[in-house]
């Protein structure tokens, strides 16, 4: 990648660390240490509102101010780490109080965000980064310097993946035992970088089959939940039997974490390289704005949804294209692509989700005779979409008419491998 003026896109890279026991003692004292700030600065917040403390204020630069007037006598042991452990602590309070507040306001969409509460030291161990000389090692392509740690090594070559970009960032986390630095690195526009072709193609996202492109190709959902269910389920069974707090609790606790953690990785990797090789293959992209949350109150798909992952395939799928210059269109989320006929454009009044195969209502349409896989012509609609020139434009079968839910419209709910396509299509 090359630089070509201003800095504009960010990106995170995350690399596993490799420490000596003295560097993981030190990221787990620092990760403390940013829990201790977080806590003892939300306990002022509480006094505050309850009348014990008068001129408290909630910003970020009011907490950050208080703290360093208090630190030497609630925690004279802060010399040990660095600043940035606390300032991340005093930073991630300032955001939960700000997000609760325009929560509370009306001002935050999504889900009611509950009043901030203390961090537990066997939950929260993470701590960030922002200042100081942090980063790439000049003559180790294969560490990170952490201040008041040292040069950590790590599992991969971190100089070549983050390239020619600027690290702004470093959050340091563990999870299920591991430690990881996640850095925020600052690019230059990477548009049109790593293209290799061109063309429109439609994408249905669905459970059996993750993904069927309207030129035929197909990604399997390798469903790495269902596959690692009967290992979760012993790891929860030995779980269970362990006295909470002992060290056989601890690891049987470690052992749950590890096999959800590799199962993470495991869908991560996968609609990794299948963004990847859309948005390189294919000008312009069009995929469907499913309302995923809906679909989780589907009891029967709910668990099969969530393991299929539709919101992260779209967050890779728009960065990636707008790296690689690839255009990418969201069909309007109440186009019946699934009910619609990519031939003649009629418009199916009803269709299940047990119907695997669309079958077209117009007797003169090809469809009618012999069906198509409906997922293949679910995505040969959204492919039309994008030009305005869908088939179904002012076309309906003479069927009852009926009210259509977010859930049919549109749908990926079970999809298979399609078996049979029509000729020239």
């Amino acid at each position: 990648m090359s630089v070509r003026g201003r800095w504009t896109v960010l990106r995170g890279v995350r690399v596993k660390l490799d420490p000596t026991p003295r560097q993981e003692r030190m990221l787990r004292s620092h990760a403390g240490a940013a829990r201790f700030a977080y806590n003892t600065m939300l306990g002022m917040v509480k006094d505050a509102l309850d009348g014990k403390i008068e001129g408290f204020g909630w910003s970020r630069a009011e907490l950050r101010r208080i703290w360093n007037a208090c630190k030497v006598r609630v925690a004279p042991w802060y010399a040990d780490n660095s600043k940035e452990a606390y300032s991340y602590g005093v930073e991630c309070l300032a955001s939960a109080l700000r997000n609760w507040s325009d929560s509370k306001k009306g001002r935050r969409k999504g889900r009611k965000t509950g009043f901030p509460k203390f961090k537990s030291r066997n939950r929260h161990m993470k701590f960030a980064y922002t200042t100081g000389s942090f980063g790439l090692v000049r003559d180790d392509p294969k560490a990170l310097k952490l201040p008041r740690i040292g040069r950590v090594h790590c599992f991969e070559d971190v100089e070549k993946r983050v390239g020619v970009g600027r690290v702004i960032r470093m959050t340091v986390s563990c999870v299920a035992g591991c430690w990881y630095a996640s850095l925020c690195v600052e690019y230059p526009d990477p548009a049109g970088l790593g293209k290799t072709g061109g063309g429109t193609v439609g994408i249905d996202l669905g459970v059996k089959t993750l993904a069927t492109l309207s030129d035929g190709a197909v990604v399997e959902n390798p469903k790495h939940y269902r596959r690692n269910e009967r290992k979760l389920r012993r790891a929860g069974k030995r779980l269970s039997r362990r006295v909470k707090g002992s060290n056989r609790w601890k690891r049987a606790k470690l052992a749950v974490q590890k096999q959800h953690s590799r199962i993470a990785s495991q869908r991560r990797d996968t609609i990794g390289k299948a963004t990847t090789m859309i948005a390189r293959t294919y000008g312009h992209v069009v995929i469907e704005d499913l309302n995923v949350e809906g679909m989780k109150h589907d009891h029967c798909l709910a668990r099969a949804v969530s393991d299929a992952a539709f919101g992260e395939f779209r967050r890779q799928l728009e960065y990636k294209c707008s790296d690689t210059g690839t255009v990418l269109t969201v069909a309007d989320r109440w186009y019946p692509s699934s009910k619609t006929c990519s031939r003649c454009g009629t418009v199916k009044a009803k269709l299940s989700l047990a119907e695997r195969v669309f079958v077209c209502d117009n007797p003169d349409c090809e469809y009618a005779r012999e069906g198509v896989d409906r997922d293949w012509n679910a995505a040969k609609n959204l492919e039309h979409y994008v030009a305005g020139s869908a088939p179904g434009d002012g076309k309906r079968a003479p069927r009852s008419r009926k009210t259509t839910s977010p859930l049919e419209v549109g749908n990926a709910g079970t999809v298979e491998t399609r078996t049979k396509q029509p000729g020239g299509a």
